[in-house]
């Protein structure tokens, strides 16, 4: 008939007693504990047998024959018509006093060669979905194999021995037992002579293709069993240890041995399921009354969701929370991440002649001497040029509020994560409306201050500080680089004479003539070629005035080069100081006006905002989600309390 099973077929069978009050299988033995006796029914008029599907809840099959329909339609409606195969199972129950309490599972046959429209990897598809069943522990395998086919070549009891080496969950059943050759049986393998098993084999009769065709009733087919095993030479004197009732016994018996053997495990699973559906119901809380009494429920929901989110929001910051992540920063070591590594990195390694050249240096220095050459270097031209610099530093440390109130909104989206903001989502919207506008008006005087911060330090040069490198310290280290830099005589004799000595690359002897004819010499600045000079120079060619746009341009002459070299390390020196300042005083500005704020007012922001009787109702709606949830734990807990008691008395 080709393969018949397609699909898992789960099948539940539940005993219960008749009409009149009359129970077999488990009931009808006297050994049965009472409180797995089966109780008795509620009417005489209630149909005794009756099936279930989980796809259809709610509607009783009576006639057996439409279940079977109802099992090949759903069947066909997910595999085809043409001999296809689905891993999703088909969920049946059947309530009925002439069955043992057992939940059997029906898998599709090993099938080597693919028909109709199967795929060609059918036989490891079925495998694989054999495997996933039998593979558990706690499963009974039923390996079925024909009696009259070689039992050495069995795929059920080769692929059980597989996933049960030892044997101690397999049960063999023969079948087609009636279409054995005459003068063979049976024998051997019950007696366990051929291929032997802990749980032993029990031989079946079924009904052929012709009794199904036919319609035959089950029960015939039964007591045509029962006849073939009293009947036949070989089976008689041990019919009662063959059949389809005594396989049913038999099984019930293994199942309450197996479980008593796995009670300690079940029972574990129960507690561990009771104890975890009990603390989801806890998180739940329990449903808010609508009646005027509940006002003062509400009132205290509110004000504990505010007290535990301004204590969590607190620790998360102060690094004393109970749930510290060891995978990732989080709170206030992303905010120390962003102080230390972020801003500090950035200011540290801000260098103030990215944007400052020699030729702006010289430019500001000719610019502050006014008419007439300094003698001295320039403080005016100094201070220009550091006050510029350190106003480059204002953008970074806005930057770095702007980072930590990231931080801080990312703590808040991470506590709007707990329970109790799923139970009221219009209370987590009120919550994050009202702490993000709370945090946003916090960040304008935190900008102010850190604005006032940098503006202070442009303001005033305090060339008196401890740290800052002097004028006089400038110029001799300066002047110990040019030195440094001169390359030392051929002869020491020649010392006296300065016509023989090669000129710095940086600065010319002042007792050398600027036209020079020494090769050694390159074209170097000198007090009569510097801007002026080469001003005035061009001029001889070209009569007229200065171009409107005019800046300092030809060679360095010596004092242009010390002063420029003195202005850059003074305002090296300088910005270093303002560095060091800001980098300490922007991250406690920022956790004065921001952070630390926070934490000792924003509880009374959200108790200004949200204890109020007329928003309790709103922000107190629970989600749907929460509803549903509440009575699936309910029923869970119901559930395993019920099953903890089966068991305690088992």
């Amino acid at each position: 008939t080709g393969i018949v099973t397609r699909r898992p077929l789960v099948l539940q069978l539940i005993n219960r007693p008749n009409s009149k009050g009359e129970v077999g299988g488990v009931a009808a033995d006297p050994n049965t504990p009472h409180d797995l006796r089966p109780s008795s029914p509620k009417s005489s008029d209630e149909v005794e047998e009756w099936g279930e599907f989980l796809h259809i809840p709610g509607k009783k099959f009576t006639d057996f024959n439409e279940i079977r329909e109802e099992i090949i339609r759903d069947t066909e409606a997910k595999t085809g018509h043409n001999s296809g195969i689905s891993a999703h199972p088909i969920n049946l129950r059947i309530y009925s006093p002439n069955v043992l309490n057992l939940t059997l599972i029906d898998l599709p046959g090993l099938t080597k060669v693919p028909v109709g429209d199967q795929p060609k990897d059918i036989e490891k598809q079925i495998k694989d979905m054999l495997l996933k069943f039998i593979t558990k522990n706690n499963a009974i395998i039923l390996a079925v194999t024909a009696a009259n086919m070689d039992l050495a070549n069995s795929e059920g009891l080769k692929l059980a021995r597989e996933t049960d080496p030892d044997g101690v969950r397999t049960i063999g059943v023969l079948t087609k037992v009636d279409l054995m050759d005459p003068g063979t049986d049976v024998v051997d393998i019950l007696a366990g002579r051929v291929i032997p098993l802990r749980l032993g084999y029990v031989p079946v009769v079924n009904r052929g293709q012709r009794d199904i065709d036919s319609k035959r009733p089950i029960a015939q087919a039964l007591e045509a069993e029962r006849q073939f095993y009293e009947n036949h030479s070989a089976y008689k004197s041990k019919a009662q240890y063959c059949g389809t009732p005594f396989l049913a016994r038999r099984l019930n018996m293994i199942l309450m041995h197996h479980i008593r053997t796995t009670l300690p495990e079940i029972k574990a699973k129960i507690s561990a399921g009771l104890a975890k559906y009990q603390a989801e119901l806890l998180q739940l809380g329990d449903p808010l009354g609508d009646d005027s009494g509940s006002q003062v429920t509400h009132s205290n929901v509110v004000l504990n969701v505010i007290t535990e989110f301004c204590n969590e929001y607190r620790s998360i910051i102060d690094g004393t929370s109970n749930d510290i992540s060891s995978e990732e920063l989080s709170g206030g070591a992303r905010i120390s991440f962003v102080f230390h590594e972020l801003y500090g990195a950035a200011i540290r390694f801000m260098d103030p002649f990215d944007q400052i050249k020699d030729v702006d240096i010289r430019t500001i220095l000719f610019n502050s001497s006014g008419s007439s050459p300094a003698l001295f270097v320039g403080t005016a031209a100094f201070e220009v040029l550091v006050k510029h610099q350190i106003r480059r530093l204002e953008d970074p440390s806005l930057k770095c509020v702007s980072l930590v109130y990231d931080e801080l909104v990312r703590i808040l989206n991470k506590l709007l994560q707990k329970g109790q903001f799923k139970r009221f989502p219009h209370l987590k919207e009120r919550f994050y409306s009202i702490v993000v506008s709370f945090f946003k008006k916090s960040l304008h005087p935190t900008n102010r201050l850190v604005q006032d911060i940098i503006a202070a330090e442009a303001c005033y040069v305090n060339t008196g500080h401890p740290d800052f490198l002097t004028g006089h310290r400038a110029m001799a280290i300066v002047g110990e680089r040019l030195n440094a830099s001169k390359p030392q005589p051929a002869q020491q004799g020649d010392a006296k004479n300065p016509s023989r000595l090669p000129a710095s690359p940086a600065i010319t002897p002042l007792s050398q003539p600027a036209n020079s004819a020494n090769p050694l010499l390159p074209e170097l600045s000198t007090a009569s070629d510097g801007f002026f000079t080469s001003f005035f120079t061009a001029s001889k060619k070209k009569k007229g005035g200065p171009p409107p746009i005019l800046k300092a341009s030809g060679n360095l002459s010596e004092r242009e080069f010390i002063e420029t070299e003195v202005i850059k390390l003074l305002i090296m020196s300088y910005f270093n100081i303002v560095k060091r300042t800001v980098a300490d005083l922007v991250p406690k500005a920022v956790m004065l006006n921001l952070v630390v704020f926070s934490k000792e007012e924003l509880q009374r922001e959200l108790l200004a905002e949200l204890y109020k009787k007329e928003v309790f109702e709103e922000s107190l709606k629970e989600s749907d989600f929460t509803l549903q949830r509440r009575r699936e734990c309910k029923k869970m807990i119901e559930a395993l309390q019920k099953a903890d008691e089966i068991i305690n008395s088992v």
